[in-house]
């Protein structure tokens, strides 16, 4: 990736959470915008959040990103001024909600506990 294209990812993912920090403060609570790519023709870019909660808040979350993304797309264009205004795919990033689980089962088998989901071995 060139220097250009991760400027561009930096700037439209500060934007993107700038707004939904703005617009829609109570909301913007249950996600976080992760990364974003754009692609070498600055057509599309993928915008990857993180969903904080149960999988109720991730599918109200999904829908909430379809049906603004055009919202998005109209605010972001004015504040980085680019040849093509990106079309945004919201894509759910899974990574920090593996890493949580991860911490979860290291803290059970810290304590001495084994995770509930694992048969244990008998002899």
């Amino acid at each position: 990736m060139s220097l250009r294209l991760a400027r561009v990812n930096e700037l439209i993912k500060r934007e993107i959470g700038t707004y939904l920090s703005t617009r829609y403060r109570s909301e913007s609570v249950r996600w976080t915008i992760t990364s974003v790519d754009v692609s070498a023709d600055l057509r599309n870019a993928s915008v990857g959040y993180s969903v904080l909660g149960e999988e109720l808040h991730a599918r109200e979350a999904q829908l909430f990103f379809r049906k603004h993304a055009g919202e998005i797309r109209k605010v972001v264009s004015k504040q980085v001024i680019l040849k093509y205004s990106p079309r945004l795919q919201f894509v759910r990033d899974l990574g920090i909600e593996r890493g949580n689980r991860v911490m979860e089962i290291l803290d059970e088998l810290d304590s001495g506990n084994l995770p509930n989901d694992e048969p244990e071995n008998s002899p």
